[in-house]
């Protein structure tokens, strides 16, 4: 009895140092560069997208569209610019004029000049009376623009604001760990098309689920069944849950590349597939059985995390003893 309580009490120790260091590692994504000057994590998006899509892809990876609080981060961001993203010569900030024509905030409510409002000569303009969103340029000048407009951004993380799941070994709070399968998973109960789904799972550094077992298919049903599918945070147009498979050159496969017949799971429901070339992502009824799809169709969807053993997390990050 003694050895098990000392066991537990190793083990409470081992996580609670894991979690909370963390901070101390400085350590979010392997995709965001952490700042000294600032306590933050920062990316840059080169791959340019309207307003309210950057905004909305910053919050799928844990974090928020930058602004500059002040001046010092202002040249912060700009150094990291220069040193990084030569050839960008603009970026969404998190600052636009939603609520009211004119009344510039950052995303989180505050007025403008009670951060960084550093804008260039003539600046904000609302040209043909369209311009909303704000960016900033190279030279660390602001100025409004479209928000239809498209153009790179940086998401951004504080370090005081990172949590972490130490059962996922991932910073997203939201996903659950099951300890017969070895992964995490979690349903997202606002339904998106078929390739949403596939980017909002990768933007979490997840994938759309895979079923590799009956084990598998069976958890994801449980999951299904447990989820507020009645609390539906957008427009469900089909009752079923995208996972990720899909029809590719005529051959259903994975999204990792392997035939669906070899899979480990490939228990289609009663008549399915039955789309032909209509319907070629691949989805599961709420017993679990799969189905064809079209992609466009807003389903729920499931997206899994591969968890490595936490005594190798550690090895890892924090040196195996030898």
């Amino acid at each position: 009895m003694a050895r098990n309580k000392l066991i537990f009490y190793y083990l409470f120790l081992l996580v609670m140092t894991f979690c909370y260091s963390q901070r101390d590692k400085k350590n979010f994504r392997k995709d965001y560069k952490y700042v000294e000057a600032t306590e933050s994590f920062y990316k840059f998006h080169t791959m340019s997208k309207k307003g309210q899509d950057a905004k909305d892809m910053c919050e799928l990876e844990g974090a928020t569209i930058f602004y500059p609080e002040d001046q010092n981060e202002a040249d912060a961001i700009r150094q990291l610019w220069n040193e990084t993203q030569v050839v960008l010569p603009r970026i969404y900030i998190g600052v636009a004029s939603w609520i009211v024509k004119g009344v510039f905030e950052t995303f989180d409510g505050r007025p403008i000049n009670d951060v960084y409002s550093n804008w260039a000569p003539g600046e904000p303009n609302n040209a043909n009376d369209n311009e909303d969103c704000v960016i900033m340029r190279r030279d660390g000048t602001l100025n409004d623009v479209n928000c239809n407009d498209k153009n790179p951004f940086v998401c951004k993380k504080t370090l005081s604001s990172l949590e972490w799941n130490t059962n996922c070994d991932i910073p997203n709070l939201d996903y659950t760990y099951d300890a017969t399968l070895g992964k995490c998973y979690k349903f997202h109960s606002e339904p998106k098309g078929w390739r949403e789904a596939y980017a909002t799972c990768n933007a979490e550094q997840s994938y759309l689920a895979i079923v590799d077992s009956q084990a598998e298919a069976d958890h994801l049903t449980r999951m299904t069944a447990s989820a507020l599918r009645d609390n539906v945070q957008g427009n469900l147009e089909q009752p079923a849950v995208f996972l990720g498979f899909h029809k590719r050159r005529g051959v259903w496969s994975t999204t990792k590349g392997t035939k669906l017949v070899n899979s480990g799971y490939s228990k289609w429901g009663n008549q399915q597939p039955d789309g032909g070339d209509n319907e070629t992502c691949g989805a599961m009824f709420y017993n679990g059985l799969l189905q064809d799809l079209k992609c466009d169709l807003k389903c729920f969807f499931i997206c899994e995390h591969d968890v490595a053993n936490l005594s190798n997390v550690f090895d890892d990050r924090y040196g195996a003893s030898q």
